[in-house]
């Protein structure tokens, strides 16, 4: 599985990924995990990536041109499954959510930061809008790391599929939190 989190700041998120259960699941290659700079993508000498909304209003949005960059040399190199939003008016990220994207191959996720972003990008770039709750944060970097944390651990091999089948949510109403979706293989 690979990862590619597009952010306005990277820093937010090496600590993170270079720990726990997050970093032996990229020691053992089970999760690539990337992270890219959207100010690489930048076209002005100030590398900018924030522009007052055009129709008015408080607050910065993230531009267009660098997460259109950005997403266009990455699907130039493969397919992607899923362009997720980190949005507080996405739908509610569960393990439900965390089951099916583990079984994904490529995904992006981008990390919002200011106000929010220009409205072409969730109309035109984004498959998928998640929030991890009904609350407002600086920015969708921890969002993203949220969701990777959770979706790493349901990758076979990261950690022990047979405890994994039977955490927290895993074996509720399965209207809500489905059953393990891996085959878990005994090896006794």
């Amino acid at each position: 599985m690979r990862i590619d989190i597009l952010t306005a700041v990277p820093e937010l998120l090496y600590s993170p990924l270079n720990n726990s259960i997050v970093k032996r699941a990229r020691d053992k290659n089970l999760v690539e995990i990337n992270v890219i700079n959207l100010h690489d993508y930048a076209k002005d000498r100030y590398r900018s990536v924030d522009d007052y909304a055009f129709g008015g209003g408080a607050g910065m949005v993230m531009m267009i041109e660098p997460v259109f960059n950005a997403i266009g040399k990455l699907k130039s190199e493969r397919d992607y499954d899923e362009i997720i939003y980190t949005s507080p008016d996405g739908e509610h990220f569960t393990q439900r959510i965390a089951n099916q994207l583990s079984l994904k191959e490529n995904i992006i996720i981008l990390a919002g930061h200011y106000k929010g972003v220009d409205q072409r990008i969730r109309d035109n770039l984004i498959t998928r809008e998640i929030s991890i709750g009904d609350y407002v944060l600086t920015g969708g970097e921890l969002p993203a790391m949220v969701m990777i944390d959770a979706i790493s651990r349901m990758v076979p091999g990261v950690i022990n599929e047979e405890s994994a089948a039977n955490e927290s949510f895993m074996n509720g109403d399965e209207s809500d939190y489905p059953v393990y979706t891996r085959p878990v293989e005994y090896k006794g």
